[in-house]
């Protein structure tokens, strides 16, 4: 059944949260970064979108605009350290700081190990890792090391490793030492770095799959404790607290957003929600994304 989602960006965050802030979120033209960029632009911030695809970003610049909220774009490959460095620069020059980061631009593809040809490996931990840390050095060297920030890093559910995603799963928790180091090397500065991880979330990037993966990746959330893919608005919410000043003494950390998938084990017979218990208001899906859309492969025939 397709979600339904209201009208306008229900935040649960307080109106003018991040006022006079600027935001940067890279992958910033779909899925969770386009979602997050919304509630965050609902909440007073400028947001600067960063991505390889202009068309993408001038698409989701131009829906924040039309909801009364401010973006600018930037095409830039972030695995390009030259690009992120002027990209960087560009921006402190228009806006003065940065005050937050959402690395959120990744990309990977299904197949095992014994598959992975070196330059796949290479374009998997280059776009989930070295891209991320350019980044946040830059953002860290060009602004916050001077004004202080907040930095949020994507990373994936990796406990229990990640079977054919491998390449993915390296990166990934690279990015989770990545975190915790940068929150204690640049807390000096006022800066607080944390990570958000993703489990399985109804998201536009579940539709860059072939399509035969489509039955697999349909059937994943029967292995879901809470017996649901998860909604982009739970993900940016996630997000926008570790950028708020209520989690103001949170560094270092990884808020986990997956329904308790990473706790099944082997030999415990999980047992689903039912009905009744999936419209209890502790557990019901969160959709606050006035603009979000359903993957198409949630559709049979798609």
């Amino acid at each position: 059944m397709p979600l339904t989602y209201p009208s306008h960006y229900r935040s649960v965050f307080a109106p003018g949260l991040f006022a006079h802030k600027v935001v940067l979120v890279t992958g910033g033209g779909s899925g969770i970064g386009r979602c997050t960029a919304h509630e965050l632009a609902s909440l007073g911030a400028h947001v600067v979108l960063i991505g390889r695809k202009l068309e993408k970003l001038h698409d989701v610049a131009g829906e924040i605009l039309a909801d009364g909220g401010r973006a600018s774009f930037h095409s830039c490959d972030i695995r390009d350290e030259a690009a992120v460095q002027n990209t960087v620069e560009a921006i402190v020059l228009v806006h003065g700081r940065v005050d937050g980061l959402v690395n959120n631009a990744g990309g990977q593809f299904i197949a095992p190990l014994d598959s992975i040809s070196a330059k796949g490996w290479e374009a998997v931990v280059n776009t989930n890792l070295t891209g991320g840390f350019l980044m946040a050095r830059e953002c860290y060297v060009q602004s916050m090391k001077q004004h202080g920030g907040a930095i949020v890093n994507i990373v994936a559910d990796i406990w229990g490793s990640m079977p054919n995603m491998g390449h993915s799963g390296a990166a990934r928790a690279g990015m989770v030492s990545f975190t915790e180091t940068a929150a204690a090397e640049w807390a000096h500065s006022g800066v607080r770095v944390n990570a958000v991880a993703p489990g399985y979330i109804a998201s536009s990037g579940m539709d860059h799959y072939p399509p035969e993966a489509g039955p697999m990746l349909r059937e994943m959330r029967s292995t879901v404790p809470a017996g649901r893919f998860g909604t982009e608005a739970e993900t940016s919410a996630a997000i926008v607290y570790l950028l708020s000043p209520a989690a103001s003494f949170v560094s270092g950390s990884v808020l986990r957003v997956d329904g308790a998938r990473p706790q099944v084990r082997m030999g415990w017979p999980m047992q689903l929600p039912d009905a009744q218990a999936r419209q209890r208001e502790a557990v019901k899906p969160f959709e606050g994304f006035h603009r979000g859309t359903t993957p198409k492969l949630f559709d049979e025939k798609g």
